[in-house]
Parts: structure tokens; sequence; C-alpha cells
């Protein structure tokens, strides 16, 4: 995979860095900073460097991220890899030098957990969402990936991260802390998911009919989704059948059951939940 140089791909890929990076900035210096709970991720690892030694969260984490960074080169690839580092130092540089200019939130801590794997949650998934990471334990997680496609972001999150605050809360024997952290990781992996996968859900209809071509012509009128046509038997009249099956967003699918009961009012409508649509006319 070749480096993208376009200027507008590049332009967007910057806002969204940009965007994201605030996001993260502000979860991890603004609420969690001064909750005192272990932080999760080389984020985590340097908000306890941080608290023993003084060494900005952001400088750590880009010392930390060298050694890192070499070690998951070979099998993320060179585009990912620089992606990688460019939205590494632009996080770091918001939460060194944009956070600390932001006031803290001083409340309760369950709420800073909450509002830190929130906010910082939708941060790490708009810069996942465009094949990059911050870095850090996120080339780990992205190596893991690599290794085992089946897993979810979200699900690794959560291991990598909830190892690393189970560590920090017991260096600072801060059990209140752990659990803390685990609700703040949990969150953060929740919305990395929800944003990441949750974005692309959409339903299955499939609907049995004897006028399977109508149908899908009048669907695709109505909503212009394509349809697929299935040969089908009935168990209990040995009559053939057909099933009209259509991939819609929840939006299209009223229009889709609308387009059913018009066609054939005697037809029969299964409509699933479909965690993510791939191919011509959803995600690509």
């Amino acid at each position: 995979m070749k480096l993208s140089l376009n200027p507008s791909k590049l332009a967007r890929e910057l806002a969204i860095d940009i965007v994201g990076s605030l996001l993260i900035a502000i979860g991890i210096y603004n609420f969690a900073l001064n909750a005192n709970f272990p932080l999760s991720g080389i984020s985590g690892i340097c908000l306890i460097i941080y608290r023993f030694t003084g060494l900005p969260i952001g400088l750590g984490t880009v010392i930390l991220n060298v050694p890192i960074s070499i070690l998951c080169y070979r099998l993320l690839g060179k585009s990912f890899f620089f992606r990688s580092i460019k939205s590494m130092l632009i996080s770091s540089f918001f939460i060194d030098v944009v956070a600390p200019q932001l006031p803290l939130y001083e409340g309760d801590r369950l709420l800073a957990a909450i509002c830190t794997g929130v906010i910082s949650g939708l941060g790490f998934a708009l810069i996942y969402m465009q094949d990059s990471s911050t870095g850090g334990s996120d080339f780990l997680m992205m190596a893991i990936k690599a290794l085992k496609p089946h897993l979810s972001l979200g699900n690794i999150f959560f291991i990598i991260d909830g190892t690393i605050i189970l560590i920090g809360g017991l260096l600072f024997s801060d059990i209140n802390g752990i659990i803390y952290g685990i609700i703040m990781s949990f969150c953060m992996s929740t919305v990395v998911d929800k944003v990441m996968y949750g974005i692309d859900r959409g339903k299955v209809a499939l609907i049995v009919t004897e006028h399977g071509r109508e149908m899908a012509f009048e669907i695709e009128r109505q909503t212009g989704r394509g349809a697929t046509l299935l040969k089908a038997t009935g168990s209990y009249s040995g009559l053939d059948k057909e099933v009209v099956m259509c991939a819609c967003d929840n939006k299209q699918m009223f229009h889709v059951q609308r387009a059913a009961k018009l066609c054939d009012p005697a037809s029969f409508t299964v409509v699933l939940e479909s965690s993510e649509v791939l191919g011509e006319g959803f995600k690509v």
C-alpha cells in the first residue's frame, strides 16, 4: 500500500486527527488526571511515570512509542506506521499543550471515569476509522487484530487496557481506582466498537412471497436498494415460494416493509439486525 499524498485526503485526515486528538486529550488530561485513577494503554504507563517523576505525559508517550514502533513496523506496514506517527505526534501535542489550557474536572470520580471513557473513546474511534492509531498500545492492539481479525478492536482494547489499569491500581494501592479504571476502560471499548461498527449497522429483510420479482422492483423503486431472490418451498403447502432478501439501513426498512405489503399483503417478513453491511452501495 502506497502512502497517500492526495491533498484533500491528507487535509481530511489531519482534520480528523485534530478532532480525535482533542477528544483524547480532554478525556485523559482534563477528566482522568485529576481523578487519580489508573489510566489505560501507554497513557496509563506514562501517567504512572508522570506521578513518580513529573515527565510530561505526551513526551513520555513519544519516548515509549519508539521501541514499540520498531517492533510493529514490519507487521503493520509502512503506510499505517506513518499515519500513526502523525496521529501520535498530534495527540501528544494536544495532551501536553492544549489540554492544560482547559479547566480540570474536579467532580465525582465515577463521572470522571465515564466521561474519560466516552470522550476518549470517541477520539480513538475517529482515528482508528481512518486506518491510523495513536501508537503505543494501539500498535499492539492493531498487531493482535491483524493476527486475530475475528476479534473486535473494543475487546482487544479492553483486555490490554484492563491489564495496565490493574497494574497501575496495585502500584498505587488504589482498589477504588482499579474499579473506576475498569469502568472507564469498559466505556471506552464500548464506544470504540459502537462508533466503528455501529455506524455501519443496518437491517436485513427476508420476505417470503409468491411475487418476488414484482416486490423486488417495488423495493428498488421506493428505496433505491436492490434485492436478491431465493428459491424456497412452503413446508406445509409444498408450493414454490420466493424469498426476497434486502439489506438496507434502519430508515429504509419502513419503506421495504411498505413495499412488501403493497405487492403481496399475504407475504411473510422477517427483519434481522446486521452488525455491518459491506459491498456495493454500502461500506466498501
